[in-house]
């Protein structure tokens, strides 16, 4: 029998973590978390305002996170964060050393256009460049898949779950 992972769901806004997170997580029987709600007061209102984050910001956030995860460690769970770049994965690794990432990538055109349609989320889509700007694609030595966002939920969701499948330790769904 396997241990249970905590999988990140990673990418640039825009890209669905909140929509494929919940789908993964009922998929592996594991609860989900989203990463938006680990964010003080000040990070919302300054991404409201069109502002990016900067480390200093994000660091308290990736630490909330990396609770979360550490404590459902060995039990399983699913849980958003945007993790752009090295730095932010090492320190979710720092907090939960057995997470593993799964990259939502896919064409900027495409996430823009989903951006443009979501109702009531603080992120705007004038903000997109400095994702696309920060984020550090997972490199070959950080435990993750990547999966391409085009497609309905299910169908990413199906490829996410076949993708995670291939990773060295996780129970096959």
């Amino acid at each position: 029998m396997h241990t249970p992972h905590v999988v990140v769901v990673m990418g640039v806004a825009g890209t669905g973590k909140t929509t494929i997170g919940p789908l993964l997580a009922a998929r592996l029987g594991v609860p989900y978390a989203e990463g938006d709600d680990f964010h003080p007061p000040a990070n919302i209102a300054k991404m409201s305002a069109g502002h990016p984050l900067d480390d200093a910001d994000r660091w308290p956030w990736l630490d909330a996170i990396g609770s979360w995860a550490h404590g459902r460690e060995g039990l399983g769970g699913v849980v958003s964060s945007s993790a752009l770049k090295r730095s932010y994965r090492d320190r979710l690794r720092a907090a939960a050393p057995g997470i593993v990432f799964l990259h939502l990538t896919g064409d900027r055109r495409l996430i823009e256009d989903r951006m443009s349609h979501r109702q009531g989320h603080f992120m705007p889509t004038a903000l997109l460049d400095s994702q696309f700007a920060t984020l550090q694609p997972l490199a070959a030595d950080e435990p993750g898949v990547a999966v391409d966002v085009s497609g309905t939920p299910e169908e990413i969701t199906a490829r996410a779950v076949r993708a995670l499948d291939t990773l060295p330790g996780l129970t096959p769904r």
